[in-house]
């Protein structure tokens, strides 16, 4: 028999992770993709990326080197009392030389007598990208907060720089002002900035910043509770009660529902909806509407149970514990 599967259709989802970055002000870190890049060009995300299995002991530990890689914050302690300071300079130097493999992330922070903040890193939901997709990752999304997790690098305003994958970086950084000016040079990411999750949604929604699902649905979920400008020990908490109970463990593959309507909006569902195994009137879906490459022009959540007491687990493929 001839297969009738198509090679996107067959494609396995590649492993990858991603950090919200949370500072004191109770902004989150968000990276510009380089708006010539062949997939998601121009969308704000978190930091993250795929697994180096030959650099990688754990998601978390993906996370936090992509993060480096992409915005040259650095999430890693000293070992000891008598550790070198990392000075930017020290800092971009090191991702110049890991881009170009000179040297192993691993390497750069053993070098530097540091280890990696993993355990700061809590879990919080997991993604696989739709079938009929030409790109599919399983994306393992956790959040972190500063100073909680130690960093060197920048924690507020934005940072601006060429990703030196070729040739020297070039710096900007301000931290009195949150919007930048874009140079040319960026391979993969071209700006980063922290950003409250209610001030990314709005600027989402006036077209500022472009966001995809996975993202417009967690800045959702993180503006209920970090409504305030300034963080606290209580939202710290709630925040991690969310990563320890079900919806840290939650894996979420969006399903399309039905036919765009006139205006080219369709719904996406995800695990819990009632049209996936919820119960009758539970909605957990959002109403997207695509621009060219696929890339969402408007992400509505429509979320209508209480994520810390109302997930039905038996609607969910949840991920172990970790």
């Amino acid at each position: 028999m001839v297969s009738t599967t198509s090679p996107v259709q067959s494609q396995v989802p590649r492993p990858s992770a991603s950090v919200i970055i949370v500072n004191s002000r109770n902004e989150v870190l968000l990276v510009h993709r380089n708006p010539e890049a062949r997939h998601f060009g121009g969308v704000h995300v978190f930091p993250g990326g795929n697994v180096d299995r030959k650099q990688d002991t754990s998601f978390a530990m993906t996370a936090i080197r992509e993060t480096f890689e992409e915005s040259g914050l650095l999430l890693a302690s000293p070992i000891s009392n008598t550790s070198a300071i990392l000075t930017d300079a020290v800092l971009d130097e090191a991702r110049h030389n890991i881009h170009s493999q000179q040297f192993s992330f691993q390497t750069f922070l053993s070098s530097y007598n540091m280890t990696p903040d993993v355990d700061s890193l809590l879990p919080f939901t997991q993604w696989i990208t739709p079938v009929n997709t030409l790109r599919r990752f399983h994306t393992h999304f956790f959040v972190a907060f500063l100073p909680a997790a130690s960093s060197s690098g920048f924690s507020s305003g934005a940072k601006q720089d060429r990703i030196p994958k070729h040739g020297t970086s070039h710096l900007h950084f301000n931290i009195h002002h949150d919007w930048l000016i874009v140079v040319d040079g960026g391979q993969e990411v071209i700006s980063a900035r922290f950003l409250h999750p209610a001030d990314a949604l709005n600027e989402f929604r006036e077209g500022k910043i472009t966001l995809m699902p996975p993202q417009a649905y967690l800045l959702y979920t993180l503006s209920e509770i970090l409504q305030s400008r300034l963080n606290t020990s209580a939202q710290r908490d709630r925040v991690e009660t969310l990563s320890r109970g079900l919806f840290g463990r939650m894996v979420l593959n969006p399903l399309r529902l039905g036919s765009p309507d006139g205006d080219g909006r369709y719904i996406l569902t995800y695990e819990g909806d009632e049209t996936r195994g919820g119960s009758k009137g539970r909605r957990h879906r959002v109403v997207v509407k695509a621009g060219k490459g696929g890339i969402m022009s408007e992400v509505t959540v429509e979320r209508n149970f209480d994520v810390f007491t109302e997930i039905e687990p038996q609607a969910f493929n949840l991920a172990s514990k970790l």
